[in-house]
């Protein structure tokens, strides 16, 4: 490169943020090459939910911008709205030369629209994957928008080239907070228990998110989870859902463990240290991806609820998964049987997605790609 590239981070929720954060942290320190700009936004800024843009800002990269003009409702349309709008003006202001996404939130969704619409390089981060819900939809939006595609694994590629895609724009470097897991830089469980005033001597951990095409069925669905927990009769470690259509009614429900010695709640754990109490949990529960991906990382037992991340594993390949229903006695049957789930299992990076990141970029033909991508016609097909 001839010289220094401006590069614009967007991140909108504390799992987006954890994914991408190895990446940032190292082009921060390679000031010569790269200028990092980060937009923080959408569930960052609520209250409620932690106000975690804090953890962004801790960080301390040069350029952060908090984007608190951004009034965040229970409507993700109207959101998309919000969020396009501020984010235009801020990237007209900096003019970037490359805006860099992860995954499937609405944030995400903005930044690609923003960079295609102004010639403007957009990279996407674990595109190619399948969600289960509306999730899906936009991460193969982000990928039709976007121009560089970092994907996790080769299945990942293959549905890339299913929808059309260049084979040259796609890259195969693996999750990169896998690189921050197999660290060896993640806070003690001592340091954990004592910054979140945990004292259990074991505990699993439970996630659980809307399914927004499913929100008529929520009441009854979270209401069976909550019971199986109750009924239990072990530790729980509880961190709220994502900022989704049904939230209120999750949390709703959730509010029934408040009082209860066996759960302690949060609204939201810094990224590191919800690694480290991960990594000696006795088991995940409930939809988050957390549960189908870093789980794996450190063999530990989950049990994948419902339709949310329907199609995104196969339980023969990522062998400490068990998948249950919303259903009490069905979540319990499979609590019986985490220990036999043990099985470190993976599909989705080793530990050096960053620095494959960075050699893609180091590439001069990166910067010259034509910004008018070419649609690719799968051959063969019956018309």
């Amino acid at each position: 490169m001839n010289q220094r590239k401006k590069i614009l981070f967007i991140t909108g929720t504390r799992a987006d943020y954890g994914k991408i954060k190895p990446i940032m942290q190292k082009m921060e320190k390679k000031r010569e090459e790269y200028e990092v700009f980060v937009y923080v936004s959408g569930m960052h800024l609520l209250q409620k939910y932690g106000s975690t843009y804090r953890e962004v800002q801790k960080d301390g990269y040069r350029n952060t911008y908090v984007a608190f003009e951004q009034v965040m409702t229970d409507n993700m349309s109207y959101n998309l709205g919000v969020v396009l709008m501020n984010l235009a003006r801020y990237a007209e202001q900096i003019k970037p030369d490359m805006i860099v996404v992860h995954g499937d939130r609405i944030d995400a969704l903005a930044g690609a629209i923003t960079g295609a619409l102004n010639n403007i390089l957009v990279a996407h981060i674990e595109g190619g994957e399948i969600s289960g819900t509306i999730d899906d939809s936009i991460r193969h939006a982000i990928s039709k928008f976007a121009h560089l595609h970092f994907v996790c694994n080769e299945e990942a590629k293959k549905r890339l080239l299913q929808m059309g895609e260049q084979k040259e724009r796609i890259f195969v470097i693996g999750s990169p907070d896998i690189d921050i897991m197999l660290s060896d830089t993640l806070p003690s469980l001592q340091q954990a228990y004592e910054k979140y005033e945990v004292e259990f001597d074991s505990y699993s951990i439970f996630m659980y998110h809307p399914v927004t095409t499913e929100v008529e069925k929520l009441p009854e669905h979270i209401g069976e989870v909550v019971d199986a927990l109750l009924a239990s009769e072990k530790n729980y470690i509880v961190v709220y859902p994502n900022n989704d259509n049904g939230t209120e009614i999750i949390l709703n429900e959730i509010g029934r463990l408040y009082g209860n010695k066996r759960f302690r709640v949060f609204p939201s754990i810094r990224f590191e240290y919800f690694l480290t109490f991960l990594k000696n949990a006795d088991a995940i529960i409930g939809n988050s991806s957390a549960g189908i991906r870093e789980s794996g990382i450190y063999g530990i037992p989950a049990i994948d609820i419902g339709s949310r991340q329907k199609g995104r594993y196969n339980e023969k390949m990522l062998k400490n998964i068990q998948h249950a229903r919303e259903d009490k006695a069905d979540i319990l049957d499979k609590l019986q049987n985490i220990s036999s789930h043990r099985i470190p299992s993976s599909g989705f990076g080793v530990g050096n997605s960053t620095e494959l990141f960075f050699e893609v970029l180091k590439r001069e033909d990166i910067w010259n790609l034509d910004i008018q991508k070419i649609f690719v016609d799968i051959r063969g097909l019956k018309r």
